[in-house]
């Protein structure tokens, strides 16, 4: 299979300007003839279906929340990055592009790095025009805040609910094409399947959640901004609704899976307090700005944080990496804390967690300068965890949080199905192995306000003469009737254990041999466990009720089957890929210090694979080049 990224002529600072030129468009009174899908509403999915309903197409939105305002967009913390150098100390389009692309571990395609860099200066006067209430400085000016991997302040933030008032700005502009009726709205609606006729993504299956009622849906077009699949790993930072199944079902009809091994482990999660939990809480990583990470120096340390003296604490972020310090990239922090934990420093009741320790900052700038930056998630802690970190140390710990894989796209976010495209968390296409924070609100933004409008409508301009897709075409009858059937499999299924005891036990199996740290052996034993787990889940696992009704247990069966066979996939792309790169770090590749080690002599490459019907997946190569800046050793000492 050939993968063509399709990236335009011209030096990297004129690829998307010249795509806009030459890019095809429909005329106004067309798109009123076209269909499109788009599934998902957060930030990305809202501001695409936004954006065509302006534009005149008829656009149909679905979520599987009871509202698009709870789409995991909201979750999003500290803020958005945009290259306008409002601090004048350094920052431009080009230096965003290299800390993105050094960032991913030189493991992204350079023209789609450098279009986001672009558009970031776009999306702040589109959001501040919208209402979202930035943090601005006395003057009114906006301000910004630096988050971990670059050495610029270019980090625009709404307190500690950035994701939130983004949300809140693109559902209003999703809501005023919906009372236009250029958008119609489907909430509490899942995707099941894609359906595919003559080889163009035609239409989707549907499950109405409120009913059991199964549903055809056809288009010209569909989209997928259904973020992505971090919630494998059972704890995360995620909600326990997000999943990988939209995505998941796409690729089993022919959409390549694109480095589905690159997941995040965030560094400052809450840490786990016992195996009753079913998910974690991030703290923001804009904390790191003023807050120090240490551990004691005395293994299994009793005293409490403030008895520790400061002779005999250990801030291995400033040690380790003294360029960067508590701003080391989020792969490099994970890995240091868990190195820290697994070496006997760990602190709390568990041993599992660091502190992030704000006494020095409270001690210079004043305690209510410290509230006016994090207020919210200083009281979000103390709801929490019943401590205040005015007082005391926060204690933090790596979590699974983000998904660097997705689908395999083009630089017009195409899929390899014609007519599908994915859009966010859900592609591949930005951030390389690792991703930077405060990347993923922008990423999402601009391609659902800036990129996709323009490619989408390039594809469409084929279709003006197609007329309307029906949903009686046999593609839809024999995508709905593989739905029916696996629904009712899982309604005949009255095993003795739960759907959710074989997703902590997939989780377990995938943080312990393929988290933060792989390596051969473990990999081999992980795909052979997860396919013994597969076959029991298949035979015992329980399921009441019936597909006919409400069923929450019946969408999560689906869901964690899906899993299932990602989680194999995550350990395959693992397995093959013989070198360390950000959030992939294999223990027989690293350097001497400890230090992910980079081959890019032999995998400078996309990996993307081809379901091969629960074989050994097959494996297709995108080969990188990069004409601007060459790969270094990724260094943040």
């Amino acid at each position: 299979m050939n993968l063509d990224a399709k990236i335009p002529e011209g030096s990297l600072e004129k690829k998307w300007e010249n795509y806009k030129k030459t890019a095809k468009l429909v005329n106004p009174a067309n798109r009123k003839k076209l269909d499109v899908i788009v599934i998902g509403t957060g930030l990305a999915g809202s501001s695409l279906a936004a954006s065509l309903g302006e534009m005149g197409y008829n656009v149909k939105s679905f979520c599987f929340q009871d509202s698009p305002r709870r789409a995991h967009s909201v979750a999003a913390q500290g803020g958005v990055n945009a290259a306008k150098n409002y601090k004048n100390d350094g920052d431009s389009i080009y230096r965003m592009f290299v800390d993105t692309l050094k960032g991913g571990d030189f493991r992204a395609r350079e023209a789609n790095v450098y279009r986001m860099a672009e558009c970031s200066l776009n999306l702040i006067d589109q959001a501040v025009a919208q209402g979202v209430p930035f943090g601005r400085e006395y003057g009114g000016y906006l301000n910004n805040r630096s988050f971990g991997g670059v050495q610029v302040s270019r980090t625009f933030y709404s307190r500690g609910q950035t994701g939130q008032q983004l949300l809140l700005g693109s559902y209003q502009a999703l809501m005023r094409q919906v009372g236009k009726k250029t958008v119609k709205l489907h909430a509490r609606h899942e995707m099941l399947d894609l359906v595919i006729i003559e080889g163009k993504a035609r239409g989707v299956i549907i499950r109405n959640l409120d009913t059991g009622e199964i549903e055809r849906h056809a288009a010209h077009a569909v989209v997928l901004a259904t973020g992505g699949y971090g919630k494998i790993y059972y704890l995360s930072t995620l909600a326990m609704g997000c999943n990988g199944s939209a995505i998941w079902r796409a690729h089993k009809k022919g959409a390549l899976m694109a480095s589905p091994s690159w997941i995040q482990i965030h560094p400052t999660s809450l840490p786990q307090s016992g195996d009753y939990q079913s998910k974690l809480t991030l703290m923001s990583e804009s904390l790191r700005n003023d807050g120090r990470i240490w551990v004691p120096l005395k293994e299994n340390e009793q005293r409490s944080a403030n008895d520790i003296p400061e002779q005999e604490r250990d801030y291995y972020l400033e040690r380790r990496y003294p360029a960067f310090g508590n701003l080391a990239p989020r792969d490099i922090s994970s890995r240091a804390a868990k190195e820290r934990i697994d070496a006997g420093f760990g602190i709390g009741p568990l041993k599992n967690a660091v502190y992030l320790d704000f006494s020095k900052a409270i001690k210079e700038q004043g305690i209510d300068k410290i509230k006016e930056k994090y207020g919210n998630l200083f009281d979000m802690y103390e709801k929490i965890t019943g401590y205040n970190a005015y007082q005391v140390p926060m204690m933090i710990s790596p979590s699974a949080h983000f998904s660097m894989g997705g689908l395999w796209v083009d630089y017009e976010l195409m899929t390899t199905i014609p007519g599908l495209f994915a859009l966010g968390e859900a592609n591949f296409a930005d951030h390389g192995a690792n991703r930077l924070g405060a990347n993923s609100l922008l990423q999402a933004s601009v391609d659902g306000y800036f990129i996709a409008p323009y490619t989408i409508a390039n594809y469409l301009s084929g279709d003006i003469h197609t007329g309307k897709i029906s949903t009686d075409h046999t593609e839809f009858e024999k995508a709905e009737q593989e739905v029916r059937t696996q629904l009712q499999q899982f309604s005949k299924s009255k095993g003795t254990k739960t759907v959710d005891y074989y997703h902590k036990t997939l989780g377990k199996i995938l943080y312990d041999f393929c988290g933060l740290a792989r390596n051969e052996a473990g990999l081999k034993f992980a795909i052979l466990e997860i396919q013994k787990l597969r076959e029991e889940f298949y035979r015992n696992v329980h399921i009441p009720g019936n597909e006919e009704t409400m069923n929450t247990e019946i969408e999560k069966a689906g869901r964690v089957a899906d899993y299932l066979e990602i989680g194999e996939l995550m350990c395959y792309d693992a397995l093959t890929r013989n070198e360390s790169c950000g959030a992939h770090f294999r223990e027989e590749y690293q350097t001497a210090e400890g230090e992910a080690k980079r081959n890019d002599a032999e995998y400078q490459f996309i990996s993307a694979w081809e379901w091969n019907n629960r074989s050994v997946p097959i494996l297709h190569k995108e080969p990188l080049s990069f004409e601007v800046i060459q790969p270094i050793v990724r260094s943040y000492k």
